[in-house]
């Protein structure tokens, strides 16, 4: 899998050693309901998150280059794997989530914009998705911030944890990414 190098993170893939620090952050009660997921029980049931869920290609550790730590997650999912945006072949949707202690430095919108290049750049993608759930006030500024444009919103869906919400996608294509994101210098 591939190594994604930011100025202050590494994107890699989870390994087993981390079922620790994961544990530490997804255990948190603020992080997981409001993306859809229970917050983790135990370090043994986020070894088996490392093991399943973040196996999925292209799911990434969010790695601070200070520490070493994992501290979040983020990836790109495929139309043929789970996720949340109705897309077709040759889209993905974004995903990502980080500890609290680490809301607000920016640190998401720096790996979101590392997983736009590799969409677009390296996967050649026809467009990328990135979904919240109303409410998610933290999401919706890293789709914002990241450049991805309001789509569409879908009402009454059950998330996850099968209650009902309100989902609120945005989108960018490659024209719009390049117009962003390629330095003309």
């Amino acid at each position: 899998m591939t190594v994604i190098e930011t100025d202050r993170l590494i994107l890699r893939p989870w390994r087993d050693s981390d079922a620790d620090a994961l544990f530490r952050y997804a255990a948190d009660p603020d992080i997981g309901p409001i993306a859809g997921w229970e917050p983790h029980a135990s370090v043994e049931e986020s070894l088996k998150i490392i093991r399943t869920v973040f196996a999925a290609p292209e799911v990434y550790a969010v790695v601070l280059k200070t520490t070493g730590e994992p501290v979040g997650s983020c990836g790109i999912m495929s139309a043929d794997s789970l996720h949340s945006a109705e897309m077709k072949q040759g889209e993905a949707e974004i995903g990502y989530w980080i500890g609290k202690p680490y809301w607000g430095q920016g640190l998401i919108p720096e790996a979101v914009r590392a997983l736009l290049r590799r969409c677009f750049e390296d996967l050649a993608l026809d467009a990328v998705w990135c979904g919240y759930y109303e409410g998610n006030i933290k999401s919706r500024r890293v789709c914002e911030k990241s450049g991805f444009r309001y789509h569409h919103t879908n009402k009454n869906i059950i998330s996850p944890l099968g209650d009902i919400r309100t989902e609120h996608f945005y989108r960018m294509t490659p024209e719009e990414y390049h117009a962003l994101y390629d330095r003309h210098d």
